[in-house]
């Protein structure tokens, strides 16, 4: 069976958040066809560049002079952990790195907010997933007021500036904000307190944070319009359609990996330098 599968460039052109522009949330959907018509086709699709995505993984492993860190941001159960799996169901482990990003410890309360983050940042050679990342420093915390309106101002731009110092020391970063509607939202929460096997990754706080949704998207609002730039575009991905996600994420991982272009290093000698 054939299906048509849009170019990743077409998919990139269509999730960017375009740097310098305003941006609004409610201008985009939650579920969105128009790139995927057929589920089968997203998931023959994504299963294509699951398998591409690994095979240049191990290339920029053996070269060791880039890396990729893909951020994950999204409210609770827009599907962060089901990305990953489905995205990076192929790659080895050998050259992932996963940072999951929760309340701060003591620790790292006791250095600035981006000293945790530059600890996890992918090695050479690594592809990183961060699992909610520093934006959560203009996300929660500002929603929730745990630090004074005039320090979260400031964080957009040491965030755009701490991004471009990674970028020009060869990292580069792809940024995807997965954006779901509430009723999704509803409906994910409920199958966590109905299905036993779900039940482990209900949270009590989820629910407080629900009635903050008005907050909470004016605060992804700000985000993706301060701090979708050249280096480090936000995509925002209508994720109501798990399917239909993954799709469009890997496109447009695949896509980082061919711009990327790694190369295996040459080793310094000849096959027939030996004889065995």
């Amino acid at each position: 069976m054939s299906f048509d599968i849009p170019s990743s460039e077409k998919v990139a052109d269509q999730l960017i958040a375009k740097p310098g522009k305003t941006f609004k949330l409610k201008d985009i959907p939650t579920r969105d066809e128009s790139l995927f018509e057929d589920k089968h086709a997203a998931r023959a699709s994504t299963e294509e560049d699951a398998r591409e995505i690994d095979r240049l993984q191990d290339i920029l492993y053996a070269e060791q002079k880039r890396a990729l860190l893909v951020v994950l941001q999204g409210i609770d159960t827009a599907g962060k952990s089901g990305t990953m799996r489905a995205v990076f169901a192929y790659t080895s482990p050998l050259g992932l790195q996963v940072a999951a990003f929760k309340k701060p410890t003591d620790l790292e309360l006791a250095h600035d907010y981006l000293w945790r983050v530059h600890q996890v940042v992918p090695r050479k050679g690594f592809i990183g997933i961060f699992d909610r990342s520093h934006y959560e420093d203009v996300l929660v915390v500002k929603v929730r007021g745990f630090a004074p309106k005039d320090d979260i101002e400031r964080r957009y731009d040491q965030i755009n500036q701490f991004e471009k110092h990674l970028t020009e020391n060869g990292t580069e970063i792809l940024k995807f904000m997965l954006h779901i509607s509430p009723e999704t939202q509803a409906e994910r929460l409920k199958s966590r307190l109905d299905e036993p096997h779900k039940r482990w990754k209900f949270n009590p706080g989820d629910l407080e944070d629900r009635k903050l949704w008005p907050e909470f998207m004016d605060a992804y609002d700000d985000m993706v319009e301060r701090c979708s730039t050249d280096h480090a575009p936000w995509y925002v991905v209508p994720s109501d359609s798990k399917s239909r996600r993954n799709a469009m994420i890997a496109r447009i991982v695949r896509r980082k990996l061919e711009q990327m272009d790694p190369q295996y290093p040459d080793p310094g000698w000849k096959a027939e330098d030996y004889d065995l």
